[in-house]
């Protein structure tokens, strides 16, 4: 197959990924982002990475947003939100960290393929993302390898989240572009 081959085949399994996500969980997620003092993000492995390029977009809006495991993120509390990326919802170093964060009794979002997962079931809001876990290598649902399907929705389903907070916040990307690191 060509690469525009792939291209075409990878977009369409995103549209139907991306449309089966429930609009109320994603608009319980923006409220409580907006509601919260400090926003806590943690993913593993490529998940790490779209939960990063979150909490940048995040920084660009206004709100306080930090990666967890970072040695500049501060504690956690009870007024807080922890957003958990993971696939598969059973990866037990995110496990634990959603158990403390619902032992010291912040908001917990997770975003996963599987809702009745560990993750899912201590999420007070779960966005469930319905792509390939990567066990499930050649199940069909995707013809891309691992968690790719789960990961790129991921960063699709971020960016959209991003684009409700500007437009409840009134924000343009010129006024998020006075936040962008200048240092260069």
């Amino acid at each position: 197959m060509q690469t525009a081959g792939y291209t075409e085949v990878i977009l369409k399994e995103l549209q139907t990924v991306l449309s089966s996500i429930e609009d109320s969980e994603a608009d319980k997620m923006v409220e409580a982002l907006l509601a919260s003092k400090k926003i806590f993000v943690a993913g593993g492995g490529r998940s790490g990475f779209m939960a990063k390029s979150f909490v940048m977009r995040l920084m660009h809006i206004g709100l306080d947003p930090y990666i967890v495991g970072e040695t500049v993120t501060p504690n956690l509390d009870a007024d807080d939100i922890f957003v958990v990326a993971s696939g598969s919802g059973e990866t037990q170093s995110f496990v634990a960290m959603t158990e403390k964060a619902r032992k010291i009794g912040a908001i917990v979002a997770a975003v996963t393929i599987n809702p009745d997962s560990t993750i899912g079931k201590l999420g007070d809001i779960v966005v469930e993302i319905p792509a390939q876990a990567k066990a499930e290598g050649d199940s069909g649902k995707s013809i891309q390898p691992m968690g790719s399907l789960f990961e790129q929705s991921l960063l699709l389903f971020f960016d959209a989240v991003i684009l409700k907070i500007m437009e409840k916040k009134s924000l343009t990307s010129q006024t998020m572009y006075g936040r962008h690191a200048n240092l260069e």
